[in-house]
């Protein structure tokens, strides 16, 4: 069912990320990490659903999306980018394939955080974060996105990876086999990749090849 819904403010994240928040249709609610396909109110986009994970947390009285822009082509976030409040989202039902399935560690890569966004600020209001590990990539810096909030909310138990930058003071390289080895020492848990579909391939095998069961390991490529 469609509905339509008011964007209430827009924030700018990083150089190429915005925070959108709407109005919250009554009776609209969601699962943490699950999605819905969205399209722009206007002529000739109506039609153009995208994928987007909900950041917000269900009892909140507004809907969040946080979107990375591409502006190389002129698709639907090179649309989104000139939204201003007042214009309109048209979303549908929710659905995902992302869960929180027990305590572990989340392996992202730029994006491909947002749909555990929902799932860590919704472990922290139940105060159940405690156990949960963030491994987050990006190329440099500036792209990682709401970096003082994931701060405030894991600690130490978020290690963030630079692959673009080699002034970072973060952790410069990239996550391969040798990386998850040296920064796992157990890998009986529950893991949730999520990131280019390369790159989520790549670590989901390597996560297999190291002794993660393949129930416990969940996939999703940005």
């Amino acid at each position: 069912m469609e509905k339509y819904v008011k964007i209430k403010q827009v924030v700018q994240l990083t150089h190429n990320v915005k925070q959108l928040r709407f109005e919250k249709p009554s009776g609209y609610d969601f699962t943490p990490g699950h999605a819905t396909e969205v399209s722009i109110n206007k002529p000739k986009w109506k039609e153009k659903k995208r994928p987007f994970t909900f950041t917000n947390l269900t009892d909140d009285d507004m809907l969040e999306f946080t979107i990375k822009i591409y502006d190389d082509h002129s698709g639907v976030t090179q649309q989104i980018d000139h939204l201003t409040p007042g214009d309109e989202f048209i979303i549908r039902d929710t659905w995902g394939a992302i869960s929180y399935n027990g305590n572990g560690y989340i392996i992202a890569g730029g994006a491909g955080i947002t749909p555990y966004i929902a799932i860590l600020r919704d472990l922290n209001k139940k105060d159940q974060l405690k156990g949960m590990h963030l491994i987050y990539s990006n190329k440099t810096d500036h792209d990682i996105i709401l970096k003082e909030e994931l701060d405030a909310l894991l600690g130490d138990r978020v290690t963030y990876v630079i692959t673009d930058q080699k002034d970072t003071k973060q952790t410069q390289g990239f996550i391969d086999k040798d990386f998850l080895k040296d920064h796992i020492d157990n890998f009986d848990q529950s893991f949730y990749v999520c990131g280019p579909p390369k790159m989520t391939k790549e670590i989901g095998d390597i996560l297999n090849s190291l002794g993660a069961s393949t129930d416990a390991v969940t996939l999703d490529d940005q």
